[in-house]
């Protein structure tokens, strides 16, 4: 199971949007799960450095579904530049890393 699960964590400038677009990613079968919480964040935006609250999300999904997900995230994504960043699973229980792969196969008849 090794090397086939990632987490990605996205930001977004708010909690509806966070929740829009993490519900579409687990409706397509892009992601397992999103777990959303309130950040803090400091950046540096056309020259200046900026204060915001947000929101993230970390995203269970297969590795190999990365570029569908970023594609997926950017139709909806109101952020000219968002994060969205991948990281590999190095080890996780056989039982949660199956049901992330098994929550995220496509199914018979999907279309897509």
């Amino acid at each position: 199971m090794n090397g086939t699960v990632s987490t990605v964590l996205v930001t977004y400038p708010d909690e509806k949007t966070a929740r829009t677009i993490s519900r579409s990613l687990v409706e397509q079968r892009l992601a397992a799960c999103s777990n959303i919480f309130a950040i803090g964040s400091i950046y540096r935006w056309d020259g200046d450095v900026v204060e915001d609250s947000e929101f993230a999300s970390l995203l269970k999904i297969r590795s190999e579904d990365f570029h569908a997900v970023v594609e997926a995230i950017r139709q909806q994504h109101p952020y000219e530049v968002p994060c969205i960043v991948r990281y590999d699973v190095a080890e996780g229980t056989d039982d949660y890393l199956s049901w992330v792969v098994a929550s995220t196969l496509p199914r018979e008849g999907d279309v897509g």
